[in-house]
């Protein structure tokens, strides 16, 4: 089985690409969906970010609350690295069982995982191709601006990213998501086409 990750700097058209994917029968994981599971009441991730950042980080129910752990770890770059560490492990051991499910029930030629924080975790080593999801990154603060939100934290978001091309310019396939979404439709056929072959 293929292991193929998608990523791209927030905004850049991510989830589109990867609904487009799973419209087409491909087996997909959101690493967000996971991370998610991770910081769910009484997991492990959830009482190390209670003791790090404070229990006022909880929700009522227990989880993380994760707007208010992003303003304060977006605007520490300390903060944000034990975060990270305490996060990410557990995230990327979820993917590892889940990709190897997919190989033990279902056989696919393919998987694809998508990895906001990819290149940023050295995590592409894992993963037999890369595809990356790009746009220029004025269209990335509208894009969260018209999500509501500030063009501040829009910003402070891009700027503890890699930049798109720095990304774009380490893919095995970069889609280009500032046109129509039937271009971006098209590009997904033709990278889909190629990894089919490939995994053959």
């Amino acid at each position: 089985m293929l292991k193929v990750a998608l990523t791209g700097g927030i905004a850049t058209g991510k989830s589109h690409v990867l609904d487009l994917l799973r419209q087409r029968g491909v087996p997909c994981l959101d690493a967000d969906s996971l991370a998610h599971g991770v910081m769910a009441p009484g997991t492990e991730a959830t009482a190390a970010i209670a003791a790090r950042f404070g229990s006022e980080m909880l929700a009522a129910d227990g989880s993380v609350d994760r707007a208010k752990l992003g303003r304060v770890v977006f605007a520490d770059t300390a903060a944000r690295r034990d975060l990270e560490a305490i996060v990410h492990p557990a995230v990327f051991r979820a993917i590892a069982a889940g990709l190897r499910a997919f190989e033990l029930i279902s056989q696919p030629p393919l998987a694809i995982v998508d990895v906001p924080l990819l290149f940023e975790t050295g995590a592409e080593q894992t993963f037999d191709r890369v595809i990356v999801t790009s746009c220029p990154p004025e269209m990335q603060v509208a894009r969260l601006i018209d999500r509501g939100m500030s063009e501040s934290d829009a910003r402070a978001r891009l700027s503890a990213q890699w930049p798109t091309e720095e990304k774009a310019a380490k893919a095995d396939y970069v889609v280009r998501t500032d046109g129509s979404f039937a271009d971006t439709e098209r590009q997904v056929e033709e990278i889909l086409q190629r990894l089919t072959s490939s995994s053959l």
